[in-house]
């Protein structure tokens, strides 16, 4: 199993919704194809086409994720059925 797909998995799972460290949900995004795009203040936009969701990643202190951001990401993961092999 790759790290890309542990990375999924971690995502998919839940286990870590909680400590889930910001740079690899950011990575994970990248490698699944999304755009990054500078929003307000600390905001970070991620888009990608054929997606109608847009994700507002906001960074926090400590280097982890919000848990709803992980959420949020997973839900998109699970919709749209996305898989690294689609980029």
């Amino acid at each position: 199993m790759s790290k890309t797909d542990k990375l999924i998995l971690k995502v998919l799972t839940g286990n870590a919704d909680n400590n889930f460290p910001m740079d690899e949900l950011k990575r994970l995004l990248f490698i699944l194809g999304f755009l990054e795009r500078k929003g307000a203040g600390s905001h970070t936009l991620y888009k990608k086409e054929g997606i109608t969701d847009l994700i507002n990643i906001q960074n926090s202190k400590g280097g982890k994720a919000k848990p709803y951001q992980v959420r949020q990401i997973r839900e998109i993961i699970l919709k749209y059925k996305l898989t690294q092999d689609e980029i």
